[in-house]
Formats: C-alpha cells, structure tokens, sequence
C-alpha cells in the first residue's frame, strides 16, 4: 500500500513518480528493489554517486535510503520505505545536514534549503502481478530555498526518467528474472 507521503511532505514544490508493473508477486517484488546496487542502475546510480561524493558504486538503494545524509521517516509495512533529507540539494557540496530523527525532518525551517522525501513501495495489482512505485517530493524554504529550486527543476526535469529506466527497471528485471528461475 502507498504510504502516507502527505504527512511529511503534503504541498511540495516538486513532485516526480514513477511506476512500473511487473509479472511477479509483491514480497518478490520489493526483495528485488532491496538488492539494486548504484551500480546496477546504470547513469542513475552514477549520477546519485556525483550527487553525494563518497558512496559506493556497490551501496544498494536500500542501504543508501536507510544512512546518511538520508534518514528513515517511515516503514509502512514490510514493502515501503521513506526516507529524507534536507540541506541545500542545489550546490555541488555535500550540504545535508544529519538530523536527529523524522520530529526534526517535519519541523526543519532553515531558509535557504529544502525537504525532500523519497518514497518506494511496491502494491498489488492482481493475483499475480505488482507494481514498484517511487516518489520524490521537494519542498524550498524561503526565498533563496525556491530559488535553489528553479535552478535545478531543469536538471530534474532532464534525469528523473532515469528513475523508471534504470532504477524501477533493473528492479523488475531482477524480480522477473528471479520468479523465472524458481519456477523451473
């Protein structure tokens, strides 16, 4: 089931989702999006590792979402998974200050920055079939926070596809895949 992004985040200033459907229960489904290294994820997992200098080609997405600089907001059952962030997402510098647990992520206000949540989960779509959804939400602070905004709506704008192509898609593949193989 979807879990409640609208509590983090309800009004943000940018909103990008992604969802591909697949042949495979949920509980495989997710098992398979745990495994997905950056670097199975092609010019995503690249550009996540320029974008946060220091991580390792072979972080998983789910070991990446559940460590700093991000931070675990919300287990909604065993198949979804929010986590947070804030800090300046527009500079080239690491600028992600560590919170002290999802209290501080709902209240953070420093003008000049933003909150931004990411949320993956996988849902029933009939007896045999699932579908992997992820969901990023932004939400500026302040007036130097939207303008930090502008300035890389046009870089969301040309790379959040990667999400479904390289991400969602080497997730469905490997579950595919994987469902294939125990079925022989």
């Amino acid at each position: 089931m979807k879990p409640d992004v609208d509590s983090w985040l309800p009004n943000p200033g940018l909103r990008v989702e992604h969802r591909r459907e697949s042949t495979v229960e949920p509980a495989r489904l997710w098992e398979a999006a745990r495994q997905i290294r950056l670097c199975d994820a092609g010019r995503l997992g690249r550009l996540i590792r320029w974008r946060i200098p220091g991580t390792g080609a072979d972080v998983s997405f789910d070991e990446l979402f559940q460590n700093p600089p991000f931070m675990v907001l919300d287990r909604d059952g065993e198949q979804a998974l929010v986590s947070g962030l804030v800090g300046r997402i527009w500079t080239l510098r690491r600028d992600y200050p560590e919170l002290s647990g999802p209290d501080e992520f709902k209240t953070w206000g420093a003008r000049g920055t933003a909150r931004v949540t990411f949320a993956n989960w996988v849902e029933p779509v009939s007896d045999d079939r699932s579908a992997l959804v992820s969901e990023v939400r932004v939400d500026a602070i302040g007036s130097q926070g939207r303008l930090g905004l502008a300035a890389v709506r046009p870089l969301v704008s040309a790379f959040h596809s990667l999400i479904g192509s390289d991400g969602i898609a080497a997730a469905v593949t490997l579950a595919e895949r994987d469902g294939r193989i125990a079925h022989r």
